[in-house]
């Protein structure tokens, strides 16, 4: 579960987003807060995974509450026999536009920056994005070049379009698939769920699992090679 601390000076808005996080699969609110004061407050009690900040607070922007974060982390990390502290991740969603201000946000450390209005699914895509390039960061000892792509990238994995050979349809009818086994799947069990031949829903399964939306276990048990089995992510 991904705890989210949600800053805006704005009460309803606050109350919005909070609803928008509380129904995406996988998070939950830990906290609100309506100035920065507060938020580093709530961020020091609570550490939450993420922080929805908004721009425009009352007594400081939010920029300068990520690097206040960022610097506390840093001062945890270098005080012998202090407990350091899981860096927090953060989502900008504010009415800013100011192309000095998304460089600034993005120089603080911001996974991404959504401009008001926007629609729910917006904000919910980003938030599966952030749990997918956790849980991703989370398996890897070393990482490919792909994976490094993959968690830099400036969209979410599963708006980028799909290599040459593979169908949108398809690859629906397999996230649908794997989506509906959270125990998780084998190659052989998608192509008879899904009504597809083995080699053809093994390549849809390895395509989700490069691009961070599923992920792979072995499974041992008998002779012969070990039983691949695939878990829908994203």
């Amino acid at each position: 579960m991904t705890e989210v601390l949600v800053v805006d000076d704005d009460f309803m808005v606050a109350k919005l987003h909070s609803h928008y996080v509380a129904a995406t699969e996988g998070f939950s609110v830990a906290g609100v807060a309506h100035s920065g004061a507060e938020a580093l407050r709530a961020a020091e009690r609570l550490r939450p995974d993420l922080v929805l900040l908004d721009v425009y607070l009352p007594d400081m922007d939010g920029v300068s509450v990520l690097r206040e974060l960022r610097a506390r982390e840093e001062a945890a990390r270098g005080e012998p026999g202090r407990e350091a502290r899981q860096p927090v991740d953060a989502l900008f969603i504010t009415a800013a536009r100011d192309a000095h201000i998304i460089r600034d946000a993005l120089r603080a450390g911001a996974l991404h920056y959504l401009i008001k209005p926007f629609h729910r699914t917006s904000l919910q895509e980003q938030l599966r994005h952030v749990a997918a390039v956790r849980s991703r960061l989370d398996r890897l000892g070393e990482a490919s070049q792909e994976d490094v792509d993959q968690i830099f990238g400036t969209r979410p994995p599963g708006s980028r379009g799909l290599p040459k050979g593979l169908a949108a349809h398809t690859a629906e009818l397999v996230e649908r698939t794997l989506r509906g086994h959270t125990e998780g799947l084998s190659a052989s069990e998608c192509a008879a769920a899904g009504e597809l031949s083995r080699v053809s829903a093994r390549r849809y399964l390895e395509y989700f699992t490069e691009t961070g939306r599923a992920e792979v276990s072995l499974r041992y048990g008998g002779t012969g090679r070990p039983e691949r089995r695939y878990r829908w992510i994203a």
